[in-house]
């Protein structure tokens, strides 16, 4: 896909990687319509992309579902739809089921949502593009966050299976999986909190050019980091190996 006059939305496009989607995205020519709980940050990203607003909490169904009905009747369909939003909960197991809940709604049920809303449309018109953010974490695990490494898998595994059952409908799909990304969610607020992805972490700007690219060859991994294509391969190729690499990691890193 080349993003030249599409219609598309992204959703956690406050700020981070969501911000750096529109911004991008817009350069290339795209419609964008972005989404975020935040209002603030979210009309700072419609300013700074041209974009249009809607103010969204990815966690409601319903939400959702508006979010598709105004896009669409602003400018007629969907070709693109962006699954950014993204929380991180440290924790094993147990973390509290509310926690729980938390994130999985808006790491993985906000995505199912999108594709039940938007799904249709596309598939009545014979094309369209979800564009899933999800985490080396997906294809990995996530050491420190039992959570995040579920919800995240979760997500991946829905994607897998969009693009299977609606491939030959014309339905393409990308998943995105960096390690570590220099925003709030890595670094904090104030650039505080520690972390071992901070040493290889990329810029959001890195990552939405690996988008670009990797929507023009429609790929359905974009990993910003290569090497995580290597460790992917590594965990496919005997997993009891890498476990015992990621339990030895596991000691570094905590």
């Amino acid at each position: 896909m080349r993003l030249p006059s599409k219609n598309t939305v992204i959703t956690g496009a406050g700020h981070g990687i969501g911000r750096a989607l529109a911004i991008r995205f817009a350069k290339e020519g795209a419609r964008v319509a972005v989404a975020d709980v935040d209002p603030a940050a979210l009309a700072e990203t419609a300013r700074l992309c041209g974009g249009l607003a809607i103010p969204t909490d990815v966690t409601s169904e319903t939400a959702v579902r508006t979010l598709v009905d105004q896009v669409t009747a602003a400018w007629g369909h969907i070709d693109l739809f962006c699954s950014n939003a993204g929380i991180f909960v440290p924790g094993g197991l147990d973390t509290p089921d509310t926690e729980w809940e938390r994130v999985l709604s808006v790491n993985f049920r906000a995505h199912l949502f999108a594709a039940r809303a938007v799904l249709p449309q596309m598939i009545e018109r014979g094309e369209g593009y979800l564009l899933q953010v999800v985490s080396a974490a997906g294809l990995l695990t996530q050491i420190g966050s039992a959570t995040y490494a579920v919800s995240k898998h979760a997500a991946l595994s829905l994607a897998e299976w969009i693009a299977v059952e609606y491939g030959d409908a014309g339905i393409k799909v990308s998943c995105v999986c960096p390690q570590g990304v220099r925003t709030r969610m890595l670094l904090g607020d104030e650039g505080e909190r520690e972390s071992f992805l901070k040493a290889g972490s990329v810029s959001v700007d890195e990552v939405a050019e690996a988008v670009v690219r990797g929507l023009e060859a429609e790929e359905f991994l974009v990993l910003p980091h290569p090497e995580v294509r290597t460790y992917f391969q590594r965990k496919a190729g005997d997993y009891d190996r890498w476990l015992r690499g990621m339990r030895r990691l596991r000691q570094t890193a905590v």
